[in-house]
């Protein structure tokens, strides 16, 4: 294919590719299936990898973070980004109305949810995302362009060519937050409080691919500076972020009298627990800008928008035991048994009370009255007890020393807050592992859920994932509610499983601290598992995306004599072990002086971005990391280059300066 031609059928599938991610991310109404807009994303890599010069920061392929940052630069807003004064009853809300109207008289307000997040600010020249920053303090933020990136829902091309700044707030769903706590739960990780909290995290990592893996979302809510002299209204200006392809939220309201705001605001309150996101209020703005500017602004709020706090929902109930449950990675996690009481919305019996140091610090003891709320209105958890209701008939907890499930002594890994089973024949652990084992992400055996694993353990038929290959139809009938058509599509279910490429199976044998996205970097990397099993931990860490952790949890797992067995018993089975999926591309054919050479880039690049640099470095032959280590082949050193390249020295690596570095891909590129 000609460049020409190439280039007019990238900038279609930009195009195609922006207007299905619109559809499905932004209007939640998706025109084509995932495997047509998978098909058109394969298509246009392909056509970067060929031609990589039309490959820009805007390319839809550019979501899944870039290389690791060094830290974040200060950003100064051109319009303060101003914090709202707060309404917590009616009566507040009356006082503010009356304020207003005495000033510019005759008033609409527009009332909107407020989204509780990381408010933030997006710049676009010509149409195009340029810089995206938080609040900071008002008057200076962080640059964090390269998290932002990765939130799906913002645009990285508008429907206009205009330059404008946009306001709004990033949030993690309630869906995405009670997965990633599952998942640090598992790992004996410090549990984020709310969502809130969650996506400012996220947001705040130097590491864009972590921001990428948390499933963020966006709602805006303002035009910051603008040259828009045509918007009179703020709700004017709402629609025209829709029309620019910007994600609002559509459930704001006009209102013209603050009884109108009162209704709207109980009629939110109630169905609050029924959004998919948190919100923790109202916001009311005057609507009119030319009224806005009359009414002006104090040192830190403007004096036409307030926003009212919903009251936060504690309810009393007593706790009239603590439960212990034993996680896959061998977790135990205490949970407080509760008398039946309703929070924000649902009947809760059970409540997390997360590990032994936060039930010491809040003096919690089993037969106590507690104050229990929702978590980010999603996880019910246990606030604090209420000492002044005690009669001395309750009772300290203390975590047990051994093993709820099997009697193994509990121990405490360094840095860690969570107590750990290490037994690998812990029954509760083979439970959650087996569960864990045939789910979707991993070897999604249909038909094989959480209960059927149930019976099939407790009858004593699986002990080890390699049994599930062991099962028979004489086996499977006897279990309840197993028919015969049941029973043959397991079977067939278990037989195709076979057939699954490495990715999941490394996935499923829940090896600590490798999630989906890891199994299939080391699957493509290694391609049979073999010669993973051999990989050394310096190896795996210069791997981009392997971390000392993840690598040290890899090899001490194939170090372990009983999976040596098990996955010897899995290939006699017939389960695949090699990785059938796209490979990296072969660099035998290619010739040039960093082929097969480890390279780790540092310092500021004047000449190409760290990605275009990284990517140049790979089509040569070359292999692009993060940090130093004795695998290091050359480190290419730019200006300010710090401890990466004080390591390198100190490891006798060989040292590029950006003028070396440009020379080899003028002489190699030709």
């Amino acid at each position: 294919m000609r460049l020409e031609d190439a280039k007019k059928r990238v900038d279609e599938l930009h195009k195609l590719l922006n207007q299905y991610g619109y559809e499905y991310y932004v209007l939640d109404k998706p025109s084509v299936p995932d495997s047509e807009y998978d098909k058109r994303m394969q298509e246009l890599i392909a056509l970067e990898t060929e031609f990589p010069q039309l490959k820009t920061p805007n390319s839809p392929t550019q979501r899944v973070g870039g290389e690791v940052l060094e830290g974040f630069q200060k950003v100064r807003h051109r319009i303060p980004m101003l914090s709202l004064a707060n309404a917590f009853n009616e009566g507040d809300l009356r006082d503010f109305d009356r304020r207003v109207r005495q000033t510019v008289g005759d008033i609409a307000y527009v009332c909107e949810l407020k989204i509780d997040g990381l408010a933030v600010s997006l710049r676009y020249e010509n149409g195009v995302f340029v810089q995206g920053s938080t609040r900071g303090d008002g008057t200076v933020g962080e640059d964090i362009t390269a998290n932002l990136r990765t939130v799906r829902s913002i645009p990285l091309q508008l429907t206009e060519k205009v330059t404008i700044e946009v306001r709004g707030e990033v949030f993690m769903p309630k869906k995405s937050f009670a997965k990633l706590n599952k998942e640090r739960e598992e790992n004996g990780e410090i549990l984020f409080a709310n969502p809130r909290n969650a996506a400012a995290g996220s947001l705040r990592q130097l590491d864009p691919k972590i921001a990428a893996s948390r499933n963020l979302d966006v709602f805006l809510y303002a035009i910051g500076e603008n040259h828009l002299e045509l918007i009179e209204r703020h709700s004017e200006g709402l629609n025209y972020l829709d029309r620019l392809g910007l994600k609002t939220n559509q459930e704001r309201r006009l209102c013209s009298t603050i009884d109108d705001v009162l209704e709207y605001i109980k009629e939110w309150q109630e169905k609050r627990p029924d959004l998919p996101y948190e919100i923790d209020g109202i916001v009311v703005k005057v609507d009119r800008y030319d009224q806005q500017e009359k009414l002006g602004t104090t040192v830190k709020s403007p004096r036409w928008a307030i926003a009212y706090k919903f009251p936060a929902e504690e309810v009393m109930t007593k706790l009239i035991g603590i439960d212990l449950s034993v996680g896959r990675t061998g977790v135990v996690t205490p949970t407080g048994i509760l008398e039946p009481v309703r929070v924000a919305g649902t009947t809760v019996q059970r409540a997390s009370l997360h590990n032994e140091d936060l039930i010491k610090e809040k003096d919690i003891r089993i037969g106590d009255y507690v104050i229990v709320k929702k978590a980010g209105d999603i996880i019910p958890e246990v606030v604090r007890s209420v000492p002044e209701k005690r009669t001395g008939k309750e009772n300290p907890f203390a975590m047990p020393t051994h093993c709820p499930a099997c009697g193994s002594e509990l121990v405490r890994l360094e840095g860690e807050v969570a107590l750990r089973c290490i037994n690998p024949k812990c029954p509760a652990q083979i439970r959650e592992g087996l569960i864990h084992f045939v789910s979707r992400n991993a070897m999604n055996i249909d038909g094989l859920g959480e209960k059927v694993i149930t019976q099939l353990f407790q009858e004593n038929l699986v002990a080890d994932v390699a049994d599930i290959y062991k099962l028979t139809k004489e086996q499977l009938i006897q279990l309840e509610r197993m028919g015969e058509k049941s029973v043959q599509n397991l079977l067939t279910a278990i037989e195709a499983s076979k057939e699954n490429s490495l990715e999941r199976l490394l996935f499923g044998l829940g090896i600590r601290h490798v999630g989906a996205k890891a199994a299939k970097i080391l699957a493509q990397t290694y391609e049979h598992i073999d010669r993973l099993m051999e990989a050394k931990e310096e190896e795996l860490q210069a791997i981009t995306d392997i971390g000392e952790k993840m690598a040290n949890s890899i090899v001490t797992y194939f170090q372990a004599p009983e999976v040596k067995e098990l996955i010897d018993e899995l290939k006699s089975l017939g389960v695949n072990v090699t990785y059938k999926g796209e490979r990296p591309e072969n660099i035998a054919d290619i010739e040039s002086p960093v082929v097969g050479k480890t390279i780790v880039l540092t310092g500021k690049l004047t000449n190409l971005s760290r990605n275009e640099a990284k990517e140049r470095l790979e089509q040569l032959g070359a292999t692009v990391t993060g940090s130093v280590s004795k695998k290091t082949d050359i480190v290419i050193a730019g200006a300010d280059a710090g401890s990466k390249l004080e390591k390198a020295q100190s490891l006798d690596i060989e040292i590029w300066s950006e003028e070396q570095f440009l020379e080899i891909l003028n002489e190699n590129e030709q």
